[in-house]
C-alpha cells in the first residue's frame, strides 16, 4: 500500500497537468479549425470519444481521486490489500482498452478510414 502512495504521489501532477495541456489543446484545435460540426455526426464517431476520455480522465482526477478515493483508500486497502490492488488493475486496464480504441479510431478516423 505504501508502494503504491509513492508512485502515486510522484505522478498525480504530472497526470493532471497532462489532462489539463490534452484539454485546452484539443479544445483549441477544434475551435481553431472549426470542427464543432463533427459532435453532431455518427462519422465522427472518435470526436466524441476522445472528449469522452478526456472527461473521464479529468473527472477521476480532479474529483473522485482527491474527494472521494483518497477518503476511503486507506480503509479499505488495511482491510482488504488484495482486493483493492485487483480493482485498481482492472479500472487501469479497462482504462488503457478506452483509451487504445480511441486511438485507433481517432487515427483511422483522420485518414479517412470510416466504419459509417
Amino acid at each position: 500500500f505504501r508502494a503504491f502512495q509513492a508512485i502515486e504521489h510522484r505522478f498525480v501532477w504530472q497526470a493532471r497537468t497532462s489532462v489539463v495541456i490534452v484539454g485546452l489543446t484539443g479544445f483549441y484545435m477544434t475551435a481553431r479549425l472549426n470542427l464543432w460540426e463533427r459532435f453532431q455526426s455518427a462519422q465522427f464517431w472518435w470526436m466524441h470519444a476522445m472528449l469522452c476520455v478526456w472527461l473521464l480522465f479529468t473527472l477521476i482526477l480532479f474529483v473522485i481521486e482527491p474527494f472521494i478515493l483518497h477518503r476511503y483508500f486507506h480503509q479499505w486497502a488495511t482491510t482488504a490489500p488484495d482486493v483493492v490492488f485487483a480493482w485498481l488493475h482492472r479500472a487501469h486496464w479497462v482504462l488503457l482498452g478506452l483509451s487504445v480504441v480511441t486511438i485507433f479510431g481517432a487515427v483511422a478516423g483522420s485518414q479517412g478510414w470510416s466504419v459509417f
